[in-house]
């Protein structure tokens, strides 16, 4: 079974399979609206962005403070593949050989390097879909995130997990769904969110 021992791993799955979607994005896609409320598929690449950078600078053995644009797009500077690429690689850079059981400070206090990891690793591969989403594109999520997802989230107090800042009300997947259907019905999703449909309503 998957532990919070994993999450570097995961983390750099995720940062991998991010990056392959953000180049999956042509310069018309960037302004598509998104599976995120509200959000255009800029925004969803802002709010990673951010994410990813709040968390190097945590493992570099900062103290940054959060502060969330809104929209989230306006973080984005310059070209968005550019952008971000240049955010994955400090990421990669500060978690390759990082000591999972050092603590760091947070938000939420003291944590160990593994913990504070697995939330930002989920969140890459949640929001990795939906940008293909905004895109018309297919992203699957491998099963090695989706057990690490149950692994760290089941545990957790329901009403801690569904909230606004966290995930929705899981929503029936279809009949048929595949394992990547199954788990974003399972975050709140709808997971035959379409694009074409948004554009058109």
């Amino acid at each position: 079974m998957l532990v919070v021992a994993d999450s570097d791993a995961i983390f750099l799955g995720g940062l991998d399979l991010f990056s392959r979607t953000v180049a999956r994005l042509g310069a018309a896609d960037w302004e598509r609206p998104s599976p995120c409320a509200g959000w255009r598929a800029l925004d969803v690449l802002g709010h990673a962005g951010s994410a990813v950078q709040f968390g190097t600078q945590l493992l570099r053995g900062g103290r940054p403070a959060w502060e969330p644009l809104d929209p989230p797009g306006t973080a984005v500077e310059g070209d968005p593949g550019t952008w971000w690429e240049r955010i994955a690689g400090a990421a990669r850079e500060a978690v390759r050989g990082v000591e999972l059981s050092r603590a760091v400070d947070s938000p939420r206090g003291p944590r160990r390097v593994g913990e504070a990891l697995s939330f930002p690793a989920l969140d890459l591969f949640v929001h990795a879909w939906d940008l293909g989403r905004a895109a018309g594109a297919d992203v699957e999520i491998p099963p090695e995130a989706i057990e690490f997802a149950h692994t760290v989230i089941d545990p957790m107090p329901a009403q801690q997990v569904r909230s606004p800042r966290v995930f929705g009300p899981e929503v029936m997947p279809p009949p048929g769904a595949t394992p990547t259907q199954r788990f974003i019905a399972w975050t709140g999703r709808d997971p035959l969110w379409s694009k074409a449909s948004k554009e058109e309503s």
